[in-house]
């Protein structure tokens, strides 16, 4: 049970048995997933960003994204005027981006195998900060070498609407709530469906404040 509000309520994430919904093909919501691993998933991402701190990148066209990132793992995702790419150095400090901790990798793994992927080993995470009317608009995740890897995103923190699409940007995409702890795995057919997020709503969340945080784990090579 969770409840949810307007700007200055306080968004509380009450343990519940967590449950899978169909997406699409190859897709699903895991609702509450990781909520049992919440507590260890914000104190890594801490850590990875006391590492390798909140930036917001600029796109290839020139503008600023609104959403807040940084990375983990082998490689991590960049964008400036050059374009999007995996890269295995930070830009900001010209060292390696720390390392991906075991409560993501496992969480991951355990996520894909329960939607059908098995032995998924990530080796890419995005971490995004939205603040409130942070928004990312429709794309396709295909800077990765190898299509039959699924994408996993952790939603933590406040509530968000998820925009989830097909194979071409005209399509008109589902919109879906996700809450703190839920866990959206796809790929197969679903691999290159394009996906957002709507402008983020205001609010408190119990745990991160005024913020979502996002973990979008990826096999990049």
């Amino acid at each position: 049970m969770r409840a949810r509000g307007v700007t200055g309520v306080l968004f509380e994430d009450l343990e519940a048995e967590p449950h899978a919904q169909k997406l699409a093909d190859g897709a699903w919501v895991q609702r509450g997933f990781a909520l049992n691993v919440q507590q260890p998933l914000v104190a890594a991402i801490r850590e990875v960003v006391a590492a390798a701190p909140w930036r917001h990148l600029t796109t290839p066209g020139g503008h600023r994204m609104t959403v807040a990132m940084t990375n983990c793992g082998a490689l991590g995702w960049v964008s400036d005027r050059r374009g999007y790419r995996y890269d295995a150095v930070d830009p900001d400090s010209g060292q390696s981006w720390p390392d991906m901790p075991a409560v993501f990798l496992e969480l991951a793994s355990r996520a894909a195998s329960e939607a059908g992927y098995q032995h998924f080993v990530p080796d890419a995470c995005l971490i995004n900060r939205y603040d409130p009317g942070a928004r990312l608009t429709l794309h396709q995740d295909r800077n990765e070498r190898d299509f039959t890897a699924p994408i996993v995103s952790v939603s933590l923190g406040l509530p968000a609407t998820f925009l989830f699409g097909g194979d071409k940007r005209a399509d008109r995409p589902d919109r879906v709530r996700l809450f703190h702890g839920d866990v959206v795995v796809w790929g197969g057919p679903s691999r290159l469906a394009f996906h957002g997020i709507a402008p983020l709503k205001d609010g408190e969340h119990a745990l991160l404040g005024r913020h979502r945080i996002n973990l979008t784990l990826r096999k990049a090579r």
